[in-house]
């Protein structure tokens, strides 16, 4: 499938209808055409992996299509270059999102640049550095707990960041975490109780989010199962 034919076949899935939920939900509509996520995971896989494709699409500058080209792209051939100017382009949570988990956390530069992009001061790139970090904690199975360990510092100086969907995803990778194995609960809880004692509202509620989860029930029932 070249292009023409991708582009022809996301416009064919347009639908206008959508743009109001995700604007919701805190979407970027600006350009949009409403395609749902399954919609794009199916014509993902339909295409199959293309990364010259991917380098096209990302091009055209739809969000959609940036998705897609998340999809398709080969995290092997993904250069430095190819990272920071992606990076740069994201203006939507969700695009940025999509790429972190379905390529870049996939990508052998992908530690490298959660330190790198943690410290920049652009909204969405430094999200992409928490995404990262999320998406590692659930996918990469061989990495020791030592590694993840080394975000903690990452996530205390990141914690006073306001902006919504900075502390989110600040939130977000501190649980990621502190659910991988036991040791890195107990670590990530002392993180969080750490921040606790801020008296920035920010740190404060990242502190609470991820303690009320990290300490429940059903994550300390599924660790202690890990280590049977």
């Amino acid at each position: 499938m070249d292009l023409q034919a991708v582009r022809s076949e996301l416009e064919s899935r347009a639908d206008s209808r959508n743009l109001a939920g995700m604007a919701r939900f805190g979407m970027n509509t600006t350009g949009r055409l409403g395609i749902s996520m399954p919609e794009l995971r199916a014509l993902g896989k339909s295409i199959g992996r293309d990364h010259e494709l991917a380098i096209e699409l990302w091009r055209s500058g739809v969000a959609e299509a940036h998705i897609v080209a998340g999809l398709i792209a080969d995290p092997l051939a993904v250069t430095d270059e190819l990272m920071e100017e992606w990076v740069r382009d994201f203006d939507s949570w969700d695009v940025c999102d999509q790429v972190c988990m379905n390529l870049f956390d996939r990508s052998p530069l992908a530690w490298q640049k959660i330190f790198e992009w943690a410290v920049r001061e652009e909204e969405f790139v430094r999200r992409a550095a928490f995404a990262l970090i999320a998406s590692l904690a659930v996918h990469d199975k061989k990495s020791g707990d030592e590694r993840f360990a080394a975000f903690l510092p990452v996530i205390e100086g990141a914690a006073q960041d306001e902006r919504n969907f900075v502390k989110k995803a600040v939130n977000w990778a501190l649980r990621g975490i502190g659910k991988r194995s036991l040791g890195l609960n107990e670590l990530a809880l002392q993180c969080a109780r750490q921040l606790q004692q801020s008296e920035n509202r920010t740190a404060c509620w990242i502190a609470r989010d991820a303690i009320r989860e990290l300490e429940s029930t059903a994550v300390q029932e599924r660790l202690q199962k890990r280590t049977k």
